[in-house]
Parts: structure tokens; sequence; C-alpha cells
């Protein structure tokens, strides 16, 4: 299963060039990186991130991280979060999540 993180350019290039992405400042403050499913990252993208240019659409498998939990959010629904980081390396793949309109147009997802 894809999960998917949304992420500054300039954070995801810090990253890559570190070799490894620890999260943002939210994630920080969390303790974990958060991630949304495919039917959760269109909210959280206009939820969190409203009218900001310059994001990427991380995917990564499920498959591949054994420190991933379900936890319950402040609104009931099961968000995928994980507990330390990854590689850049180790992602399915990065896309662009270009502005249009004020709203964020995303690829397709799952694939």
């Amino acid at each position: 299963m894809l999960i998917y993180k949304i992420v500054p350019q300039d954070l995801w290039q810090d990253a890559v060039a570190e070799g490894l992405f620890t999260g943002a400042e939210i994630d920080h403050e969390d303790g974990y990186i958060h991630f949304s499913t495919a039917e959760q990252v269109q909210e959280t993208a206009a939820k969190h991130f409203a009218g900001q240019e310059d994001l990427l659409l991380v995917a990564l498998d499920t498959e591949r991280f054994s420190a991933i939990k379900w936890e319950v959010s402040r609104g009931g629904a099961l968000f995928p979060h994980l507990y330390g980081m990854f590689r850049p390396d180790q992602v399915v793949w990065v896309k662009p999540l270009p502005l249009k309109g004020g709203v964020h147009v995303f690829p397709e997802l799952g694939v």
C-alpha cells in the first residue's frame, strides 16, 4: 500500500543531499513523520498546505517500513505514522504538487 508525504521542495532537496529525510518541523514536534493515505492526502493538502507552492508529493510503500503505525487522529480516522526516518532512495516516487487556481493538482495516486 502506498502512503504519501507532502514535502516542500527545499526540505526534500536537503534530504536528498544528506541522504536522510528526518521530517518537517511538525514531525519533529510530534516524534514521528506524518503520512496520509490516498483517500486522505487531498484533505491534508487543503488543511495544512493551503496556498503553498513548491510542494512535492512523496510516495512510500508501507511494506518496506516496519516502523509505520496506524494511529487515530483527533477526528477519529486512522493515519499512518513513521517512527523513524527514511532515505530518499527508499521512496517509490516523488512528483510535483502544483498549485492551480489555489488548489493543489494531484498526480494519479496508487501508481
